[in-house]
């Protein structure tokens, strides 16, 4: 007879998130996803496979939460200028029970160049951000509160690349007044 499972999987998988986005992949023991996810680790094995593989399953989680904060505070805004400044401030701007950065941005700098898997999915990632960009640039320079005078595809690549390197600064940085100075530097760009 099977057994049941005595836990939810997303609860337990949201735990791992948390804990590889506050420690990073390497730093991260399966003692610690044990103790961290608080089920054992067979039940590990046996829900999401080894280390890697629910490494990856977190990954696809973080994106989840990231796309749906996209959807829900970015998206619905009017404003393209404004939609684009809110998706600077949700770099600098975390939930305190959310680990400080972005989890993409911390496993592109830790396995990209080692990781095949994971490089294509913060490829995969990065692309996403920057086509969002984009769209909602081409959206600006349509209805004029965007100057045609930028490239939009140039223009996206761009304000990605300050979106990233924001994100690695708001980790070493808690000084707000000097993140929201770069973010209106970068968007002044859009004038």
């Amino acid at each position: 007879m099977a057994r049941i499972k005595e836990y939810d999987e997303n609860e337990v998988l949201q735990k791992a998130m948390v804990l590889f986005w506050k420690q990073g992949y390497e730093k991260t023991s399966m003692q610690d996803l044990v103790t961290h996810m608080g089920i054992h680790r067979r039940s590990i094995y046996d829900t999401f496979g080894d280390k890697h593989t629910l490494f990856m399953k977190a990954l696809e989680r973080y994106e989840e939460l990231v796309g749906t904060k996209i959807n829900s505070q970015v998206k619905p805004l009017d404003s393209v200028k404004q939609a684009i400044r809110r998706l600077f401030e949700i770099a600098i701007y975390k939930n305190k029970k959310e680990p400080i950065g972005c989890l993409t941005v911390n496993t592109a700098v830790e396995l990209s160049l080692h990781d095949e898997e994971v490089a294509e999915k913060v490829v995969d990632s990065f692309s996403n951000t920057e086509k969002l960009l984009y769209e909602l640039l081409l959206r600006g320079q349509t209805l004029g509160e965007i100057s045609n005078h930028y490239n939009a595809k140039s223009l996206s690549l761009f304000i990605h690349n300050s979106l990233v390197g924001l994100r690695v600064l708001a980790k070493t940085s808690d000084d707000r007044e000097k993140l929201e100075s770069i973010i209106d530097m970068t968007l002044s760009v859009l004038d």
